[in-house]
């Protein structure tokens, strides 16, 4: 259809019929006003309403419209781009005010004004836009959070509290304990399953434990005043127990009897530090900056969504020694986040933000209300003498419900100090292999790249703008000295930033640096109450694996939900996500089983046997430590979904929008805006001493 005036065409019969003067244009449809088409008819088909296509007289001649391209594979028009490759919601500017009628713009807590309309990545949008234009399919595209119920939208319309604000110590000390209670499972879970695992006893773990909530108060108040800035949590991630577990079930390790706790904790400080020390390297050398354009949604969703998958060997096999117990927390935990996650009690949804915590507390009454009972007691039998020295039958058939079902056969609480001080190289001096030392390197860049997607979801949550890539590097070489203190300290991983902290941020819509940072120094004050390590260590390991089911289910979501900066219905991208995940499964059981004999008498439990891959996997030359090193890595689920992930992103033909390449602020830019500099500038001046290097200011 022309553009000319349509009472000078000539149409046949009297269709369609003479509009009267009177007549206005229907209004736009629902799917218009989001993406802002404009057709070139003046009026839109509404198929609700009628068939019929309203046609209005244009009175003057008007320039012609630039036409809106559409994506088919998107489903959706493609955004025009304006000159700094930012995509616009609105694409006719706002009429502007007349004298009387004032220009409402919201104030930041450092009194600048920001516009009310927010941008699609988060960003306000400029007073006078540049005119629109045709966007190509190789142009630059921002991404978009989308829209839900759980917090994932606009940030200037649904965050309670920002980036820099600051509404009071009262608000900010209770909205930054809830932040921590809400992923308390991330922060105490892993040491409940490595320390037993290394050989630890129930008070190594409530040592290590409040080791853990040391580290990782430091560690957060390091990131947040030095690192990117962003109200991230520091602590041990997921990404590190898989490889942790592989080198606790070294050959080398299986003839340890006595102090194996502290020799394995000493072998394992020695590759946390030295693989921290080489992404301290990465970031503030820079070249994290250069790999980060390799890396791009397609890439971060299935290798964090591979780290949750390969744990279903541990999680489920665990619940089931017992399972009325087990189930039930699953169960809870479930109803709890899921269909209850809308009931709100005074603004809050608890049962959404806490589901965790009040899964565990409610499963735990429920367990020692029957075992006070007696019903998990059996005549003639105690659970303190080992199975080995049972005479009856009788009790060597429910020792393990003894074990696993009873609540108090624990004395970590009780033997627990009140009062006890972490301190660095309280297990002894580490001990540096080499080959222990390159997976943890591995493990390192792995972490980078899950950080990568962390910052750039949180930033669009609750900054102005995404970070620059100096930012971005000097995030990660913080994180590294961060994973070289907790390997200094003895956690027993290394300390990146938990993935669940961003949907935390969208949950309880609390982003406010300064929440974080008092959250975080109630966290050390916390760890240094003796009793708290020890009450945590003395959870049941089969409440341990409930919620790690659910724990790593929600871990490999948030994986996958990195796609939604992407085009997620794309083949392209389709085919890439399902070899990378299926790859990144098949490959590793592969190594795993490969030479192990059905009838072997292994030594270690049976989910812990895909982790002694390093003795039985097929390299087999004759350097034993390069064996060890390509046995384990490529027994990693999520270091095959990264590497086939990355290759093929990278190599087969894709536009930006279709890959859905991060976007990151300009240095220039962010220099020029003082809301971008005051989101990521480093405070006390330093940032003025270090102006000079360009991957530590901005």
């Amino acid at each position: 259809m022309s553009d000319s005036d349509p009472k000078t065409r000539h149409r046949p019969g009297p269709w369609p019929p003479a509009p009267s003067p009177d007549a206005k244009p229907m209004p736009p449809a629902s799917w218009a006003k989001k993406t802002g088409f404009k057709p070139k008819f003046s009026g839109e088909a509404n198929a609700s309403d009628s068939i019929q296509i309203s046609l209005q007289p244009k009175p003057k001649p008007k320039p012609k419209e630039p036409d809106t391209t559409l994506d088919l594979e998107a489903a959706r028009p493609r955004p025009h781009a304006p000159a700094n490759g930012v995509a616009h919601r609105d694409k006719v500017p706002p009429p502007p005010p007349s004298k009387d009628q004032p220009v409402k713009k919201r104030k930041d807590s450092d009194g600048i004004p920001k516009s009310s309309v927010p941008s699609t990545n988060g960003q306000a949008a400029t007073a006078d836009p540049p005119p629109p234009r045709r966007t190509s399919r190789h142009e630059e595209v921002v991404d978009a959070p989308p829209h839900d119920d759980d917090g994932f939208v606009s940030r200037h319309s649904h965050m309670k509290y920002e980036l820099r604000d600051s509404p009071g110590l009262v608000p900010i000390g209770v909205y930054g304990i809830q932040h921590y209670l809400s992923i308390l499972g991330s922060l105490i879970l892993i040491p409940l399953v490595i320390v037993p695992a290394m050989g630890g006893s129930r008070e190594d773990t409530s040592a290590v434990v409040s080791t853990v909530l040391f580290v990782s108060g430091v560690t957060t108040l390091l990131h947040t005043s030095f690192g990117s800035r962003l109200p991230l949590i520091q602590g041990p991630s997921f990404v590190y127990l898989a490889p942790v577990l592989a080198i606790i079930n070294s050959p080398e390790f299986q003839g340890l009897n006595g102090n194996k706790f502290k020799h394995i904790m000493k072998q394992m400080q020695g590759a946390i530090i030295i693989g921290s020390a080489f992404q301290t390297f990465l970031g503030y050398t820079g070249l994290m900056s250069l790999l980060v354009r390799l890396i791009n949604p397609v890439v971060v969703s299935p290798t964090i969504a591979a780290v949750g998958l390969s744990f279903y060997s541990y999680g489920f096999p665990l619940v089931g020694t017992c399972l009325e117990i087990g189930a039930v927390q699953i169960l809870v935990v479930i109803v709890f986040s899921l269909y209850l996650r809308k009931i709100s009690v005074l603004g809050h949804r608890i049962f959404l933000i806490y589901a965790v915590p009040l899964g565990l507390a409610i499963t735990w009454a429920v367990a020692f209300l029957l075992t006070e009972a007696g019903v998990y007691n059996y005549k003639g039998c105690d659970v303190n003498i080992p199975a080995s020295n049972m005479v009856s039958e009788h009790c060597r058939k429910h020792v393990s419900r003894m074990k696993h079902c009873r609540v108090d056969t624990s004395n970590a609480l009780k033997s627990s100090p009140w009062f006890r001080f972490p301190y660095p190289l309280q297990w002894g001096t580490p001990v540096f292999h080499w080959k222990m030392a390159l997976v943890m390197c591995v493990v390192s860049l792995i972490s980078s790249v899950d950080s990568v997607g962390s910052y750039h979801a949180s930033s669009l949550l609750v900054a102005s703008r995404p970070p620059t890539p100096g930012v971005l590097s000097r995030g990660i070489g913080l994180e590294g000295l961060s994973s070289v203190l907790a390997g200094l300290w003895g956690t027993g991983t290394g300390s990146t930033t938990l993935t669940e902290n961003v949907h935390t941020i969208a949950v309880t819509k609390m982003g406010s640096r300064r929440a974080v940072q008092l959250g975080a120094c109630f966290l050390i004050v916390l760890s240094l109450v003796g009793k708290v390590g020890g009450f945590i260590a003395s959870i049941p390991e089969v409440m341990v694996a409930g919620l790690l089911c659910f724990m790593w289910a929600m871990l490999a979501a948030l994986g996958l939900s990195n796609l939604r900066y992407s085009e997620a219905g794309s083949s392209r991208n389709i085919i890439i996500i399902g070899l990378s995940l299926f790859f990144s499964l098949s490959i590793p059981a592969y190594f795993q089983q490969y030479g192990i004999s059905p009838n072997s008498n292994l030594s270690v439990p049976s989910y812990f046997q895909p982790y002694i891959v390093a003795s039985h996997g097929p390299f087999r030359s004759k350097y034993g430590g390069l064996n060890y090193f390509l046995n384990t890595i490529f027994s990693l689920h999520m270091v095959i979904a990264f590497l086939v992930a990355v290759i093929l992103d990278n190599t087969v033909p894709g536009s930006k929008q279709e890959r859905g390449v991060y976007v990151w602020s300009e240095p220039e830019v962010a220099r020029r805006e003082p809301a971008v500099a005051n989101d990521y500038e480093l405070p006390l001046r330093v940032g003025r001493i270090f102006r000079w290097v360009k991957w530590v200011g901005l």
